[in-house]
């Protein structure tokens, strides 16, 4: 008893850790807040499950970050998700709950590998080296689509 004790308590902890963070990635790959929660929910399904050992706070946030990463493209190359419409306001507006400033609105509108690279450099604050070490990309190639995101963020919003 004492051992399933601690183990809720540690599975608590993590969730309580990392659920913003994890929500926030899913969030910005999905662009949908049903679909974010039900990737949170997997992620945090996965952990239980496998019970991974992490060398460092460190190495616990981008494994998180990694499968929050993952389960999005799973959900988005699923034949399901392909096959549905998002459902919009009647006002024909947004179809997001959540009222965002413009800026957020902006990096919401970037195509979806440009969306996951600003996410992770100015939402979680996280270096262009980890970020490549994340996504699998190398360092170049996540500096060059920063610069490209940071263009076309400068272009949507003189649109507006």
């Amino acid at each position: 008893m004492d051992r399933s004790l601690r183990t809720n308590d540690t599975a608590a902890r993590i969730v309580k850790k990392h659920a913003e963070t994890v929500y926030r990635v899913a969030f910005a790959r999905t662009g949908s807040r049903a679909d974010a929660e039900d990737i949170m929910q997997e992620v945090f399904l996965r952990f239980i499950r496998r019970a991974p050992v992490f060398e460092s706070a460190e190495h616990e946030k981008a494994w998180f970050i990694r499968a929050a990463i993952n389960c999005s493209n799973t959900l988005l190359g699923s034949a399901w998700h392909r096959r549905t419409v998002p459902y919009c306001d009647s006002t024909g507006g947004t179809c997001h709950a959540e009222s965002a400033g413009r800026a957020t609105e902006a990096v919401a509108k970037l195509p979806e590998n440009m969306r996951i690279v600003v996410h992770l450099f100015y939402y979680e604050d996280l270096p262009v080296a980890k970020i490549a070490e994340i996504t699998g990309k190398t360092q170049v190639s996540v500096k060059t689509t920063l610069s490209r995101a940071r263009k076309k963020l400068k272009e949507i919003l003189t649109e507006e």
